[in-house]
């Protein structure tokens, strides 16, 4: 990453390292996120347990994710690799490959304009870290309201082709909500009529799956998720209703 954060990380903070030196009882890394920081791993924050060779857990040029323990200043960062849980590993690692996806869709963009990357991040970048966090974050704000290219001064010859780009590269992410629906029908077609109430609320972004009698699971999926509420609240209303219509009970109930 050519972008590098200002200052020193705070205690708490979840950062990405580079294993750089490797002693007996330490591990050295780099702060990829900062600017020639670096970092102290003890070798009792590595792993739990007894460790009897550090390199069985990390190795010169490996990236891991820790967490801050001390941060007393530029010289003395001490860092935990054992208190970072597998799912914010995995979560940090994958937030990482997705800013250094934006950062090389700048980069694509500057050459076209013989601006360097440095050029970039003074003319985009900076502006939009200071008030997204990250580029990823500016990415997916721009897909949803284009104007903030304006409002930020980016200058049209990099507007125009960046709004292009990240119509074209980026995604807006999904939310997937659920709930229970719990349908039951006394009548010699009461299957029939739960089936019918249940199919007529099929959609592209709803689907309902049979878990066991009388429950079904019924799913929506939406950019929005004020949208993905009322469309799981109406639509469970509606198949609640048709049931009962024809003599049948139900109920919702909404997943955590």
């Amino acid at each position: 990453m050519f972008y590098k954060k200002k200052g020193i990380p705070q205690e708490g903070d979840i950062i990405l390292c580079t294993v750089k030196n490797i002693l007996s009882h330490s591990v050295f890394v780099d702060l990829d996120e900062y600017e020639h920081l670096e970092g102290m791993l003890h070798i009792s924050e590595v792993s739990p347990g007894r460790i009897r060779n550090l390199r069985d857990f990390v190795v010169p040029g490996k990236k891991i994710v820790c967490k801050v323990i001390q941060a007393r200043d530029e010289k003395h960062i001490d860092i935990s690799l054992r208190r970072v849980p597998m799912n914010i590993r995995i979560e940090k690692m994958n937030d990482y490959k997705q800013e250094l996806k934006a950062e090389r869709m700048l980069e694509f963009i500057g050459k076209g304009l013989n601006l360097t990357i440095a050029d970039m991040y003074k003319k985009v970048g900076e502006k939009a870290i200071a008030e997204y966090d990250t580029l990823t974050a500016f990415f997916q704000s721009v897909l949803d309201d284009n104007s903030i290219l304006k409002k930020l001064d980016v200058e049209d010859k990099i507007a125009k082709p960046l709004l292009e780009m990240i119509k074209e590269k980026i995604k807006t992410p999904e939310v997937e909500i659920s709930g229970t629906l719990v349908l039951q029908s006394y009548k010699e077609d009461g299957i029939k009529v739960i089936r019918q109430a249940l199919t007529s609320e099929l959609k592209d972004d709803t689907h309902i799956n049979y878990l066991s009698a009388p429950k079904y699971r019924i799913a929506v999926k939406s950019s929005d998720f004020k949208k993905a509420e009322n469309i799981l609240k109406t639509s469970a209303d509606r198949i609640i209703e048709n049931v009962k219509k024809n003599g049948g009970t139900g109920e919702f109930v909404r997943n955590a």
